[in-house]
């Protein structure tokens, strides 16, 4: 078998994205052969290797392994990631799949929309790099309105926190006399980046709904359902039993 990169291999593996499998890595938590690797780009033999996470072997998927790929309406008030130390509800807990899923891309705790799960480290790869760029597209509900100049910075960017912030394209659904919501596009995934952004030309976020990946929609779910997205079964999951919206 041709050698390949060693966070290749533990994305194939079904246990994180590409970029996480680069976090891990980095982090101490990955032996090769007994040996500490913290290079994610250290070459390996996946027929003789032994690779170690925690202790714990791991091998890559094969052809016959079912790979999953989920879209989830998260509703607020929970978690994207897999587990949180003060016990607050997660998205994975909303999917009733006997697999291991990670979140492709994440939503913060107070927002709402389409959230993708998979096992496929390369697919989630080809969601989340940069380079790809990726479309999210956004329902956005600002205190006020913007007026033209201030649409105008968001699209040719704005500083915030040592970065430089830009969405592809803000325009506006419906306004009051009080707030507005927008339909924004972005390529970019920074953390909480239109919170911020928001706040940078002082029209704070009050509410925020993912409701498109590239070409995948939201569609018609409800906060907490989810469907399969496979080219034959695009049927929609009611919420586990004991779901409450928030």
């Amino acid at each position: 078998m041709e050698e390949e990169r060693l966070s290749k291999f533990i994305a194939r593996s079904g246990l994180a994205s590409r970029r996480k499998a680069e976090q891990i890595i980095r982090s101490g938590r990955v032996a090769v052969n007994g040996v500490v690797v913290k290079d994610p780009y250290h070459r390996i033999s996946p027929g003789s290797d032994a690779v170690v996470l925690d202790n714990e072997r791991i091998s890559a998927l094969t052809g016959a392994t079912k790979r999953y790929y989920v879209a989830l309406y998260k509703p607020t008030g929970y978690l994207s990631d897999l587990a949180d130390p003060r016990g607050r509800r997660l998205a994975r807990q909303l999917i009733d799949l006997e697999a291991h899923l990670f979140p492709v891309g994440r939503l913060d705790y107070n927002s709402e929309g389409l959230m993708i799960f998979t096992n496929d480290g390369e697919f989630a790869n080809s969601i989340m790099h940069p380079r790809y760029e990726v479309e999210k597209e956004y329902l956005v509900k600002l205190s006020g309105s913007l007026t033209k100049e201030e649409r105008r910075q968001m699209t040719a960017g704005i500083p915030v926190e040592g970065h430089t912030y830009r969405v592809r394209s803000i325009a506006p659904v419906r306004e009051t006399a009080k707030n507005a919501w927008y339909r924004v596009t972005v390529v970019e995934g920074r953390n909480r980046m239109l919170r911020k952004m928001a706040d940078a030309v002082h029209h704070p976020v009050l509410k925020l709904k993912r409701v498109r990946i590239n070409g995948i929609t939201l569609g018609h779910m409800r906060p907490g359902e989810y469907r399969l997205i496979t080219p034959r079964n695009l049927a929609i999951h009611a919420p586990p039993l004991g779901y409450a919206p928030t």
